[in-house]
């Protein structure tokens, strides 16, 4: 299957050109995310640039990115593990008799110089149309899926930050509108990989970590572009388990997590318990996946040191990102 028959068709109001024709009947859609640290699933009906119902959500800690940044290529150990995510959730997508079927993949396959061979391995695999997300493509969806639900003619300047594992994507606009977006090499992975060696990390380490992804975000956004932003939206791993810890979820809800209103004190609260203890209590910790512990000491100096750039005080946790702007932001083109 060719890598290429998926296009963004952004809305207008993310300064896409144009619009899809609208259908009166409810599409069924399946978007499997294969990111640097996890592959997830989302199965929904979608009707008119609504997402109308959510059939099916999973996700599964797979750490594609591991070892790209000093290797360059695809692990196999790593690709066994996404095709294990891949083979459970094509008995789903199966099972929900899923009209559209597509994938997305973002840093590590983006940055891998075998990312386009396995793009087309996982189209050929799972019946899935792969589309290899430009970082640009990547925040506008992900802005797209986390200001689905909200008014449009709401004028605050708001932050859309997702906190990936090989890259984080910022996201800044009003309402339905993005104004500016960068993806940055900043990701949970690709910093752990980077600066933690010891279990616990040392302060030396967790310092230096800081400082890296502080120079990361300040060069890659301006301060003009920083000055006035009012709210912030966090999405994905990082921000939904910080959200988990703080509330100590066991099981994870969903439903108290998603608008979850994070302080930064909370942030640097769970950064010294978590930063504090080694890798084997980390996994232990109420409200987090234990599949998330090797890389949430990373998440959290990057949330953390975001929301020191921006100035904010707080940071709005939503369970509604990338996959969800891919359901309603992705067309299928000819020859599907």
């Amino acid at each position: 299957m060719p890598e290429s028959k998926v296009r963004v068709t952004l809305p207008k109001a993310l300064g896409g050109m144009g619009t899809r024709a609208v259908s009166r009947t409810a599409r069924r859609v399946a978007v499997v995310d294969i990111g640097s640290n996890s592959t997830r699933l989302l199965i929904a009906d979608v009707l008119e640039g609504r997402v109308t119902a959510e059939l099916a959500r999973q996700t599964s800690v797979t750490r594609l990115g591991a070892g790209v940044d000093a290797g360059g290529r695809l692990r196999d150990d790593a690709i066994a593990r996404v095709f294990g995510a891949l083979d459970e959730y094509r008995r789903q997508i199966d099972d929900h008799h899923v009209e559209t079927r597509l994938a997305v993949l973002t840093s590590a396959v983006r940055d891998a110089a075998d990312g386009r061979e396995f793009a087309a391995d996982v189209g050929r695999r799972y019946r899935l149309s792969p589309h290899i997300l430009t970082g640009d493509e990547e925040a506008s969806l992900t802005f797209l899926g986390a200001t689905s639900e909200r008014d449009p003619a709401d004028r605050t300047l708001t932050l859309v930050l997702d906190i990936g594992g090989g890259s984080t994507e910022f996201v800044i606009g009003a309402g339905r509108r993005a104004s500016f977006h960068v993806s940055t090499q900043a990701g949970v992975v690709r910093q752990t990989e980077r600066h933690i060696h010891s279990d616990p990390p040392l302060e030396r380490e967790l310092g230096e970590l800081a400082a890296d992804v502080r120079t990361i975000i300040e060069r890659s956004l301006p301060q003009a572009q920083r000055r006035g932003v009012e709210h912030a939206i966090a999405v994905a791993g990082t921000a939904t388990s910080l959200a988990a810890i703080a509330q100590q979820l066991e099981p994870y809800d969903p439903d108290k997590v998603h608008g979850y209103e994070l302080s930064r004190q909370q942030c640097e609260q769970a950064l010294t318990c978590l930063a504090s203890r080694p890798l084997a209590e980390r996994r232990r910790v109420p409200g987090l996946h234990h599949d998330r512990a090797l890389t949430i000491v990373a998440g959290t100096v990057i949330l953390l040191e975001a929301l020191r750039l921006f100035g904010l005080d707080h940071v709005e946790v939503s369970e509604h990102d990338i996959l969800r702007g891919a359901a309603l932001g992705l067309s299928v083109g000819p020859g599907e």
